[in-house]
């Protein structure tokens, strides 16, 4: 059912599919990353197997695979990026960049991002700060397939949320999270393996509680994190909201139910107040606030402390944000990437198409 291949042949190959429709070498490579930082970390959902869904984005004329994303609205601490419709994967490493830059030069930077595209997963962004002595953080908007609470009809995406803080001799904090109770991706693993989806992930067209992992195809969609009202699906809809906000609204993206759809087959939505899907970054430098030697240590007793914190079970410790994905890019980096069946055959007949060599066996 699997095929394990190493990150190495994995990335030639994202870096020849998007050579062969149109990026620069610099843009693929770039692209080519950000898209295996989702394998690495274990977000399966968002890594290559989204490789064909970019390069369809592209071949319906929705992704500028040559954008040059320019500053439209700027501050010495602020700006207002507008990506060219580029890909995601390449526009927000650029803007996060931007933001970057901004926090060396005044203490901290914000980005907010129109007419971009679907950019992989958010800890892949805001974890560029780390290096700096800064935190980072990401956000973006997405298709609607999420309902608010005590509604049926979608209105807001998935719009992850992620926050990146360094310590000293401690692991860095790395929080990335759906502001839903799923993200899209993971029900389409379930569709690929014939499973079921868990209850609070998903309801009918009609608002009742499903666990067809189907049901965004039958016209039902995914709920807020909490799952429903008595356990804070309203939470979860706030935080969708404000994502939402400060990647669209703020930006001058689309935003709520005009964001555009990922997948090429389906329809735009009609009268769009913005350009293109929005994000936000930020960056935030810790001498801004204290010494970044003196947060490090801090940073790294509260990693211990709450490392040490006595669990239900001993045989499952407490974990800190970014824990699991840290450790499962230790094992992919070391033994490789497992790659579904179904997943390879879609890649291999896309190298076919465009004339790229599948390998790494």
């Amino acid at each position: 059912m699997y095929k394990i291949y190493r990150l190495e042949a994995l990335q030639k190959f994202a870096e020849a599919i998007f050579k062969a429709i149109g990026c620069s070498a610099t843009d693929a490579q770039t692209a080519a990353s950000s898209l295996l930082s989702a394998d690495l970390r274990g977000v399966d959902s968002h890594g290559i197997a989204r490789l064909v869904g970019y390069v369809r984005l592209q071949e319906a004329g929705r992704v500028n695979v040559q954008a040059e994303p320019k500053m439209i609205h700027e501050t010495p601490s602020t700006g207002v990026l507008d990506g060219d419709a580029g890909l995601g994967l390449v526009v927000a490493p650029y803007a996060m960049q931007k933001a970057i830059e901004k926090a060396k030069a005044v203490g901290s930077g914000w980005i907010s991002v129109q007419n971009s595209n679907h950019f992989g997963i958010a800890g892949h962004h805001a974890m560029m700060a780390l290096p700096h002595d800064m935190i980072g953080i990401a956000m973006t908007n997405a298709s609607a397939l999420v309902a608010p609470a005590l509604a049926k009809e979608r209105m807001l995406g998935t719009n992850p949320i992620a926050v990146a803080i360094p310590a000293g001799k401690e692991t860095p904090f790395v929080a990335d999270f759906a502001t839903t109770t799923t993200a899209n991706g993971k029900l389409e693993i379930l569709q690929r393996k014939n499973l079921p989806a868990p209850t609070g992930w998903v309801q009918t067209k009609e608002g009742a509680s499903s666990t067809d992992a189907h049901a965004l195809k039958n016209g039902g969609s995914l709920l807020p994190l909490g799952g429903d009202l008595e356990h804070g699906s309203h939470k979860g809809y706030m935080l969708g909201s404000i994502a939402d906000i400060f990647s669209g609204v703020l930006s001058g993206a689309n935003f709520g139910p005009w964001v555009p759809p990922f997948p090429a087959y389906l329809p735009m939505p009609e009268n769009m107040p913005g350009k293109g899907i929005g994000h936000f970054f930020g960056a935030m430098r810790i001498d801004a606030f204290r010494t970044a030697e003196s947060f490090k240590k801090d940073m790294d007793q509260w990693i211990r402390r709450f490392r040490s914190t006595i669990p239900i079970d001993p045989q499952h410790p407490v974990l800190i944000p970014g824990d699991p994905e840290r450790e499962m890019e230790k094992e992919r980096l070391q033994h490789g990437i497992p790659i579904m069946a179904s997943v390879e055959e879609e890649l291999r007949a896309l190298g076919l198409r465009l004339g790229v060599e599948w390998g790494g066996e």
